[in-house]
């Protein structure tokens, strides 16, 4: 279904992307509110990928459509947040570039396995869920950049994870791409 509530949870994180970005332009707050409203919101927005997967599953709601958007909606929230992180000077290029270059890579993959009936051995693996475990602790921290609690600075913490995630995004490539390699052996020929 186009419109029901786990493919609107869905759609929530594609309108995410501009109140996040659009909370850094508002001049009426100080750079501490917009560090905080950014990652409330991400933290909320992100916890729909959780939502509405369960809703869809509880509800009975799975739809083709909604297995499509979902990875879309995740994809598009990350490498927005990720573009934020770089033009705040908060997150490397080089790491943006990684995942984003991964994440364009392996969807690409994606597709063409699924043209040619060969989807399954891309299917998502463990080592790609821990990369986007690391992923979604490693931004609000980024985009918090502050302390909590008198005890954890968020950056350099995140600086740490998204270093991580990087590295995992490197392992999960590799993974995919082994897993495709004899298809693409077996069409180049």
């Amino acid at each position: 279904m186009f419109f029901n509530l786990p493919t609107l949870l869905t759609w929530a994180r594609i309108v995410a992307i501009p109140l996040i970005i659009g909370v850094f332009y508002l001049g009426s707050l100080s750079t501490a509110e917009q560090n905080l409203a950014a990652t409330v919101m991400f933290v909320l927005f992100a916890l729909t990928d959780w939502a509405d997967g369960y809703l869809a599953r509880k509800l009975n709601q799975t739809s083709s459509f909604g297995a499509f958007l979902d990875p879309v909606a995740d994809k598009f929230l990350v490498c927005a947040s990720l573009l934020v992180l770089v033009h705040l000077d908060r997150a490397n290029v080089f790491v943006a570039l990684i995942i984003i270059g991964r994440e364009i890579a392996i969807s690409a993959l994606r597709e063409w396995m699924a043209t040619i009936g060969a989807g399954k051995s891309v299917a998502v693996h463990m080592v790609g869920k821990v990369k986007t475990s690391v992923q979604m602790v490693a931004i609000p921290f980024l985009l918090y950049d502050g302390v909590l609690a008198d005890l954890i600075d968020t950056n350099v913490w995140g600086t740490w994870l998204i270093w991580a995630s990087a590295v995992l995004t490197i392992w999960s490539m590799v993974y995919y791409l082994q897993k495709a390699l004899p298809e693409i052996r077996a069409r180049a020929r």
